[in-house]
């Protein structure tokens, strides 16, 4: 029965204070060993204390707390029961006390592991261990002795030794006999139980401290899913669960959820990344990180978030971590599965999507006195989840603070997130540079009109999807996915980058045919990171070259058609339910799938420019000061059918002419060899041409000068 009060109170009862008295208890445990040593060859203890004369003095130490009445027999008993009521009065979490929270683990086992540790702390016990160990010479204690200093015979030493050798203690040479084992602590686990220092991250893994952890109450999400998280830490309580899986975009607040579960159930958290494994070295370099998890986990009183950024087909292993019987967290994308024995016991939890009221919430806890604008303007134009949102919010302060002005605006906003889309969209694909206005876009009036469509359908998607009637309500999201069709040259980049402009968004294209890969799953992958991020990040994401993946589906011949196949049907699933922009351009509109048509909000073929339209591009793109007359233009723009961008490379061109030969402007003929260049890059033959009753010899400088000279 344990005492009311302990012989130890005036034991400061902290971590300190705690892991002192089981090193007392240790060296008294080791004395008592030698002890039993010196008797069967008649010496006393004395002697060894003048061959070690550091014992004597922990000697001294410790009988300022055991009375003379407890004999060396009864020591272990009494250093088990006046820990343990020390114990009872003390609310703080302890290292050492945690590990009698693993299956078989007793009051023994601390003890075990502390002496493990002595030499950590003081290096002569490293000379004495070899000693005691002769002829082995181990400066480290070996499993035998271990279990011979706590325990009557090796049976129950090695009882009492097993529960640590988990991952509590290293064993470097487990070829040699178990007696032999040689016992060593990771420096990481000892700091934890001496509490030298706070645990701080590493390389493999980051430590939220629990005090620093956001409240549940606190989380920006609909009342409704507070609720839930809250009946989720319940669960964990009455033990019906013992992992939270939580589903969700990399730029939400995953992590926040699941620390927040975590601080309700009085935890810290520990989160791990797990990075995709190529090579054998790599996995075996995380076998070796990961080894000491559990007992990591279980001393700090932490608990581990691992976060897989998984795709198609991909599945990760959760197994139970040795020595560690809390709960545990698992952040996911929305793709990739579980499997493993605690994926039975896990509960699956989805970060929903913010929406524009709690967009603005967030934008206004982040931002705080620093907007000087609408919030709700910004919380509308910005459609990014919320983690996104701090860190875009924190960026455009920062930006602001160094220009010196406190208030920012739209454009501070704006760079911030351009910032965080090259962070994370760079590697991924390329951006961009949007410009320009309808205005500046030739096309037919059918096309104009569908363009204008387009803007509308992304300006509004979000307002859109929620004021459908019940019929869409489990078909809609607030994707829009646009079709681009027509020749190469026609302006299909072009009115994407105005597109952009337009809605003040980040643009970036990918060339499907670039991303499929000849690996079997590969090609998925791909797709998803890419449209992943871009989702993520609400940029519009242009996808070039789309008959590489959005063609005809073909009838099952071999196995690269089942595979060509299942990589169409990924994109076609996975394009139904983006919840981005997405831009699909093709020059070979015939070769698209039709169930990729029907799954396009708009479709949009863009037809060659007429006479009329060719003459505008024309207009557009030579520069103001050229000394082109109005009939010779309309006469190239009639007589000569090049699409837009052939159009584009040839006033280019005819501009370079024009700097090349000292003309103060770009003239006529500077155009006519252009559109020859032009016609010669087509492997068209170029037609003999008479322009103003006149013979333009266009491989003549003659001519040249002596329009210089006229002008």
């Amino acid at each position: 029965m344990n005492h009311q009060v302990s012989i130890f109170e005036h034991v400061p009862r902290n971590l300190q204070g705690h892991s002192l008295l089981h090193f007392y208890a240790a060296v008294h445990c080791l004395l008592h060993y030698i002890r039993r040593l010196n008797g069967i060859v008649g010496k006393e203890l004395e002697t060894t204390f003048k061959e070690y004369p550091f014992l004597s003095n922990y000697r001294a130490e410790i009988q300022q707390y055991v009375p003379e009445t407890v004999h060396w027999e009864q020591a272990a008993i009494w250093w088990e029961r006046e820990i343990t009521t020390w114990e009872q009065k003390c609310v703080e979490h302890l290292p050492l006390r945690a590990v009698g929270d693993i299956s078989n683990a007793s009051f023994a086992s601390r003890i075990a592991l502390v002496i493990v540790g002595l030499v950590d702390e003081d290096s002569r016990f490293g000379t004495l261990f070899a000693h005691l160990q002769a002829p082995l010479n181990y400066r480290r204690p070996c499993l035998e002795i271990v279990g011979q200093m706590l325990a009557n015979n090796s049976i129950e030493g090695w009882n009492i030794c097993q529960p640590l050798l988990n991952g509590f203690v290293t064993i470097p040479n487990r070829d040699a006999p178990r007696s032999e084992w040689v016992l060593r602590i990771p420096a990481l686990l000892w700091n934890v139980i001496k509490g030298m220092e706070r645990l701080h991250g590493s390389s493999w893994y980051q430590v939220h401290q629990q005090e620093k952890l956001p409240k549940i109450q606190e989380l920006i999400f609909s009342g409704e899913y507070l609720h839930q998280l809250e009946q989720a830490a319940l669960l964990i309580t009455q033990g019906k669960i013992k992992a939270i899986v939580l589903r969700g975009m990399q730029g939400s607040e995953r992590l926040d959820v699941i620390s927040a579960i975590a601080g309700k159930l009085g935890y810290g958290v520990i989160e791990i990344s797990f990075p995709t494994v190529k090579t054998k070295d790599e996995h075996e370099n995380n076998e070796s990180r990961f080894e000491n998890l559990g007992p990591l986990c279980t001393l700090s009183h932490c608990m581990p978030v691992f976060t897989y950024d998984l795709g198609p087909g991909e599945t990760a292993d959760l197994q139970v971590l040795p020595c560690y019987n809390g709960p545990i967290g698992v952040l996911l994308g929305l793709e990739g599965g579980l499997r493993g024995a605690l994926a039975e016991q896990a509960l699956s939890l989805t970060i929903p999507m913010t929406d524009a009221d709690l967009r603005l919430r967030h934008w206004s806890k982040t931002l705080n006195d620093h907007a000087g604008m609408d919030l709700r303007e910004i919380s509308e134009r910005f459609q990014i989840p919320g983690a996104y949102i701090r860190q875009a919010g924190n960026i455009a302060i920062t930006n602001a603070a160094l220009e010196q002005r406190e208030r920012i605006d739209i454009n501070d906003i704006r760079l911030a997130c351009r910032t965080l889309n090259r962070q994370v969209l760079d590697s991924l694909a390329t951006r961009l540079e949007v410009e320009g206005s309808w205005e500046q876009l030739v096309v037919s009036d059918p096309v104009a009109v569908k363009l204008r469509e387009l803007e509308l359908r992304c300006r509004h998607r979000e307002r859109l999807a929620e004021r459908l009637g019940p019929a869409f309500r489990s078909t809609s999201n607030r994707g829009v996915r646009a079709l681009l069709t027509g020749n190469s040259g026609t302006g299909k980049t072009f009115a994407a980058k105005i597109l952009a402009a337009e809605l003040g968004m980040d643009l970036y294209r990918v060339d499907l045919s670039a991303i499929i890969n000849k690996y079997i799953g590969e090609t998925e992958k791909n797709l998803h990171r890419v449209l992943s991020r871009a989702e993520e990040l609400d940029v519009i994401l242009l996808l070039d070259e789309g008959d590489s993946l959005l063609g005809n589906r073909t009838e099952v011949k071999s196995s690269n058609d089942r595979y060509a196949n299942l990589e169409t049907n990924y994109l076609l699933q996975r394009l139904e339910n983006y919840n981005g922009i997405v831009v699909v351009t093709t020059n070979a509109s015939q070769s698209i799938d039709n169930a990729f048509q029907r799954r396009m909000d708009i479709v949009i073929n863009f037809t060659p420019p007429q006479a009329e339209e060719r003459l505008r591009i024309w207009q557009f793109h030579l520069p103001v000061n050229h000394g082109v007359d109005d009939n010779h233009l309309e006469t190239i723009a009639t007589r000569f059918p090049l699409s837009g961008g052939q159009i584009r490379n040839a006033a280019l061109h005819a501009t370079l002419l024009a700097l090349d030969d000292f003309s103060q402007a770009v003239r006529h003929y500077h155009i006519d060899a252009a559109i020859e260049s032009e016609y010669s890059k087509a492997g068209a033959l170029f037609p003999t041409t008479e322009i103003n009753n006149r013979i333009i010899d266009r491989h003549s400088g003659m001519v040249a000068f002596i329009d210089l000279l006229a002008n």
